[in-house]
């Protein structure tokens, strides 16, 4: 397995209202700057698959391998002799707030990360055609889904997301 790209950020939005993004694939192109659109076979769940069409490329078909709504998304597209596997983690702490802060009154914050891995024989002439731009825009692209995720969770639009810290594989 071969590691692409990561990156984490840091948001007021609870856990759902990134499910909420995620399972509406009609909005991915709204923060998924590389997407021009996505196609679900059926509901967003466990097991479904789907067609995207990535800006500039050929469609490709993916499946959702792992959803534990709330917490956790997978999604896995089979490429010629390599597996790309997009990992996406939502957990929530606890965080320090004062009256000018960004934090929820609850105090709890949501950090969000996307790990982007390569695995099968060809994941190094893989890595040379997508690595780039897969690390260019995975950060950029989880600010915009934390951004949509908090104007869609208050009222009168969003807050900015605070980006704890992105980390790329080389």
């Amino acid at each position: 397995m071969t590691v692409l790209a990561c990156s984490r950020v840091v948001s007021s939005a609870p856990p759902e209202a990134f499910f909420d993004r995620w399972a509406d694939t009609a909005t991915w192109p709204e923060w998924n700057s590389d997407t021009e659109w996505v196609r679900m076979d059926g509901p967003f769940r466990e097991g479904a698959t789907g067609t995207l069409r990535p800006r500039g490329g050929p469609t490709v078909g993916f499946r959702i391998e792992r959803l534990v709504p709330g917490r956790e998304f997978v999604d896995v597209s089979r490429l010629p002799g390599a597996r790309l596997t997009f990992a996406h983690t939502v957990t929530t702490r606890a965080a320090a707030g004062g009256a000018d802060s960004d934090v929820p009154a609850d105090g709890t914050r949501t950090e969000v990360s996307v790990v982007i891995d390569l695995s099968g024989p060809l994941a190094p002439v893989w890595r040379l055609v997508l690595g780039r731009g897969l690390r260019r825009s995975v950060h950029r692209d989880l600010v915009a889904l934390a951004r949509a995720a908090e104007a869609a969770s208050t009222a009168g639009g969003g807050l900015p997301a605070s980006a704890a810290d992105a980390r790329e594989s080389a």
